[in-house]
């Protein structure tokens, strides 16, 4: 059978904004995850809109097309397109649950929620010639799941190709979350097995590895054993947590110990009644100040995420955003102007009140207004997200979040990484095009290294070591 499995790339690829290089990080790993259910002999092509030319002039049995909001109308062209030709089209993912019954008129099969447990049985009922038009997930584990096909991954053309999901899920359920409502009807956060997650990792080639989950802090008890397995797999990796993770316990320090370099931590807002608002209780009454300092005194950079455009803003909240994160020394943050998207609490509330302004869900990118605000017009909040993002990344700002840092090597490492990440896209755009990207991964491996905050501080020369160290490597790539 010959099978095509697509992920389109999401609606800002067509945009002057587009930052090729953020959706080349990492390949997503939900197709490859599905394809490790099809038989040995089956001719499997899986692409990924978002670092490759799509191919649509083949002829397969068998189309499966993972759908996300903002590029929702793409895949359903897609599918209609291989419809015509005579395939039979599958669609899942994140808008499919959200929406089946918008999906179900592209395809001549849908699936909600996570599909572990419904596309094997789908694969069984297709080859016995009685495949249903709706399959729900109701069973959740991640026990006896085959192995990820990554022979079907283009590895050359992401930057760090070992993503890794051990987890699936959150434990917590913020009313702005996309994802709560993709596992509603059954568990809402579960893990691997300990033993299956460290083979996994066990298989992937270099040091990097890059979690995708979630929140990798989220079950403590499996966090705690995986941690402690990787102690001498000389990993570096990076992930996602809370703030309450990082302050409770001594996950975090077994997280360093095990090679945590990274972490992605949803701040969002600073005022209580946003948090109130988004159902996000994990964040109330935390010291966000605190878990910034316990993260740097690991020597793990931080990637703060923060939300715009809540019922309690105002037009402050933009320089007091960007302010905090400066003089917190975040290395890199993720701005997005809040967007209720659809079946979730918050686009359920704000329908109930009128406030939903359109469903062209193109516009649904978190960049822009698609719902009547409060405290701030739609204008003064697309404005003021631009502005964040260029008030944070400019040369100063970078200068001055970098030597607030108490070494000097962390002080480089900061400036390497978030000047990397802003302000060389014309770099990574080349590399992009020229099919070099993944050369590039010693580099950001050497970024990564674990700063030793008591032998930096006693050893002056450390700083001029790593400083000729990066330099080497940069010069190489040069």
């Amino acid at each position: 059978m010959k099978v095509k499995m697509i992920l389109p790339a999401l609606t800002e690829a067509e945009s002057p904004f587009w930052r090729p290089i953020k959706y080349s990080l990492f390949p997503p790993l939900g197709l490859a995850t599905l394809a490790a259910y099809l038989l040995p002999g089956d001719e499997i092509d899986l692409q990924d809109q978002h670092v490759e030319k799509l191919k649509l002039d083949d002829d397969p049995d068998l189309v499966v097309i993972q759908v996300y909001i903002t590029n929702a109308y793409r895949a359903y062209a897609i599918a209609d397109h291989y419809r015509a030709k005579g395939a039979y089209v599958i669609l899942g993912g994140l808008h499919v649950t959200s929406l089946p019954f918008e999906a179900m008129p592209h395809a001549d099969t849908i699936f909600t929620g996570p599909g572990e447990d419904t596309f094997p049985k789908f694969l069984s009922d297709f080859r016995n010639g009685h495949p249903q038009k709706m399959y729900r997930s109701s069973i959740r584990t991640l026990e006896k799941i085959p192995p990820i096909r990554r022979d079907l991954i283009k590895r050359s053309l992401y930057l760090v190709p070992n993503s890794i999901v051990v987890t699936r899920g959150c434990p917590h359920h913020c009313s702005f979350c996309y994802k709560d409502a993709f596992f509603e009807g059954g568990k809402t956060f579960y893990t691997q097995q300990v033993d299956d997650a460290l083979a996994e990792i066990d298989r992937l080639p270099g040091r990097h590895l890059y979690f995708l989950d979630d929140h990798l802090l989220g079950n403590a008890t499996f966090a705690t054993s995986l941690f402690d397995g990787m102690k001498g797999m000389n990993r570096v990796f990076q992930g996602a947590a809370t703030v309450d993770s990082i302050l409770r316990g001594n996950l975090v320090e077994k997280a360093a110990e095990a090679g945590l370099r990274s972490l992605f931590v949803g701040f969002e807002t600073f005022s209580p009644q946003n948090l109130k608002q988004s159902n996000k209780k994990q964040n109330l009454e935390k010291d966000y100040s605190k878990a910034v300092n316990r993260l740097h005194d690991l020597g793990v950079m931080i990637n703060g995420s923060f939300v715009f455009g809540l019922d309690d803003d105002d037009k402050d909240v933009f320089k007091r955003t960007v302010d905090w994160g400066v003089q917190n020394a975040i290395t890199t943050s993720t701005y997005h102007v809040l967007t209720p998207y659809p079946s979730t609490e918050l686009f359920n509330n704000m329908e109930s009140q009128g406030r939903i302004l359109t469903k062209n869900w193109d516009l649904y990118d978190t960049r822009k207004v698609v719902y009547k605000t409060i405290g701030l017009t739609a204008r003064e909040l697309e404005d003021g997200y631009w502005w964040a993002y260029k008030e944070f990344y400019s040369w100063s700002n970078i200068f001055n979040g970098s030597m607030r840092h108490p070494s000097n090597a962390h002080k480089l490492k900061h400036f390497c990484y978030a000047g990397g990440w802003k302000k060389f896209e014309p770099v990574w755009n080349f590399l992009i095009k020229t099919k070099n990207l993944n050369e590039t991964l010693p580099l950001l491996e050497g970024v990564l290294t674990k700063i030793n905050q008591k032998r930096k501080d006693q050893n002056p020369d450390l700083f001029n070591l790593q400083k000729s160290a990066l330099q080497n490597q940069l010069y190489e790539k040069a």
